[in-house]
């Protein structure tokens, strides 16, 4: 079958993309300009949301026993510890997974790799995109491999990076700024307070700010923090510079260091994640600091949602209109992202008088304090793990909910989550679904999926004997508290909704 879909980069985002096509049986290529997958570990943090996703694909189990389960995170100042945050404790209830996993970047992309190949799929490695440009009813593409080569395809999905050459050819403006400060990163085995535990170690000294965190086998660690105002004026700054300066300023005592480099953060988001038949996905969208472990995790959600809407629209399960809810859906969160995380970072890192008080006498305790109330923790959680992510202005969210609304995120309560392995739209009733309304899903090729009601689902925000319908990836696209059957149908008919399969 010719190829449908060109994805440019097979970084995490691409290769999401590729896996959720491929499950819906899209034909595509996948490129990148590079040798083979990355060598170093890069970004670190799988986040609740993304093994929520990995989960309806069928091997988050797997993910989570390659990775490093991150349950506390310990903030020290001076080296003593000020605060810690029991991370299970945040989540309970919320997620089937109340945990940060760290999983370097090399592994995973190695693992979607072979996943990828399970079906059939192969990256054709080093190839990049040298030109595109609108063609009728597609996109005209000239790429290079060991030769050049004319290509078309219907779409184009821009995964490719933070210096993204889609992007740049349609010369989409990619707004934000450079943070101030110079950054290191290495990945070591030692010892000392800050590599104990297991623990995420959040640690802060007069100007100096520190994240270590296990990652592998036991004793290797992953650093980031800020170069030392005193080595700022050296050309060619050696990991031997930090790793004394870390010795005097944190006692961490560094054995082995296996990787180690120096760059500058920036954030940023695309103005635009959609110019007609091209879109923008990850770090060629948006770029944030690393704190929270965003970045990645915000890039597979664009891959989700972008990916079950093109396949919807190719095999005509869907209105092309869908197509727009892309970007109105993804975008408005990177923006957030930019305002809310990045914001907060800076603070975090900067050196002026008021942002080190604030982090030595200020944070710590504040953050101790509201962590003994469960609603400040359950707040803090949603947050982090990115279950607070709404769609609740998109079109594509319709009918009113009491405190779930059309647009969140499907709310997790025990046993309602396998059903999404589907991938499809399907009906949920919390409570006793209409003879009625079980015919006519039946008819119409859609599963429907009855829960006994219990105090939980209460608490978790959904009503009893609503008809919920939720999307292939997991959110709510329409609500009718009293199943009125004829407002569904409107909704389907609006979105010219189709299951992928009829089950």
């Amino acid at each position: 079958m010719k190829p449908q879909i060109l994805i440019v980069g097979a970084g995490p985002t691409g290769l999401v993309m590729a896996y959720n096509l491929a499950r819906h049986n899209i034909s595509f290529r996948i490129i990148d300009r590079n040798e083979g997958p990355g060598q170093a570990s890069r970004a670190m943090a799988i986040l609740p949301r993304t093994l929520e996703f990995y989960q309806q694909f069928g091997f988050a189990d797997e993910v989570i026993d390659r990775g490093i389960k991150m349950e506390d995170v310990y903030v020290r100042v001076k080296n003593k510890i000020k605060a810690k945050v029991h991370l299970g404790s945040l989540g309970e209830g919320l997620s089937p997974f109340p945990f940060v996993l760290t999983f370097p970047q090399d592994d995973h992309e190695r693992f979607l790799l072979e996943k990828l190949k399970n079906l059939g799929i192969e990256v054709e490695w080093k190839t990049e995109l040298l030109s595109l440009a609108e063609h009728g009813e597609g996109i005209k593409t000239l790429l290079k491999a060991q030769q050049e080569e004319t290509a078309y395809f219907k779409y184009i999905c821009g995964c490719d990076g933070a210096h993204s050459t889609v992007r740049k050819q349609m010369n989409i403006e990619f707004k934000g700024e450079k943070y101030k400060q110079h950054f290191y990163v290495m990945d070591v085995h030692g010892s000392g307070e800050v590599m104990k535990n297991q623990k995420i170690s959040i640690s802060f000294s007069n100007e100096e700010f520190l994240i270590c965190m296990p990652v592998r086998s036991k004793g290797t660690y992953r650093m980031i923090g800020i170069i030392p105002s005193a080595l700022l004026d050296q050309n060619d700054i050696k990991a031997e510079n930090i790793q004394t300066f870390l010795q005097q300023t944190f006692g961490a005592e560094i054995e082995n260091i296996n990787w180690f480099s120096t760059y500058n953060i920036h954030h940023r988001v695309a103005s635009r994640f959609r110019q007609g038949r091209i879109f923008l996905s990850g770090d060629a969208a948006h770029i944030h600091s690393p704190a929270g472990g965003q970045g990645m995790n915000t890039g597979i959600g664009d891959a989700i949602n972008l990916s079950w809407k093109l396949a919807a629209v190719l095999q005509r399960k869907a209105a092309l209109s869908i197509l727009d809810t892309y970007e109105e859906e993804r975008l408005p969160f990177a923006e957030l992202l930019v305002n809310t995380t990045d914001r907060a970072f800076k603070r975090m890192v900067a050196r002026d008088k008021t942002s080190q008080f604030f982090r030595k006498h200020i944070f710590p305790p504040v953050l101790s304090f509201l962590f003994r109330f469960p609603y400040p923790r359950h707040k803090a959680f949603t947050i982090l793990s990115q279950i607070r992510i709404k769609y609740r202005n998109s079109n594509l969210s319709s009918g009113q909910g009491t405190n779930v609304q059309s647009g969140d995120r499907l709310p997790y309560v025990e046993g309602n989550f396998e059903s999404l392995q589907s991938l499809n739209w399907q009906i949920h009733v919390y409570g006793t679904a209409a003879q009625k309304l079980k015919k006519s899903m039946r008819e119409k090729g859609f599963s429907l999926h009855e829960f006994s009601w219990n105090p939980y689902m209460k608490k978790a925000g959904l009503q009893k004997d609503a008809l919920y319908v939720i999307r292939p990836d997991g959110y709510i696209g329409f609500i009718s508290s009293e199943q009125r059957i004829e407002l569904l149908y409107q909704y389907l008919n609006t979105h010219k909704i189709l299951p992928f399969t009829n089950e």
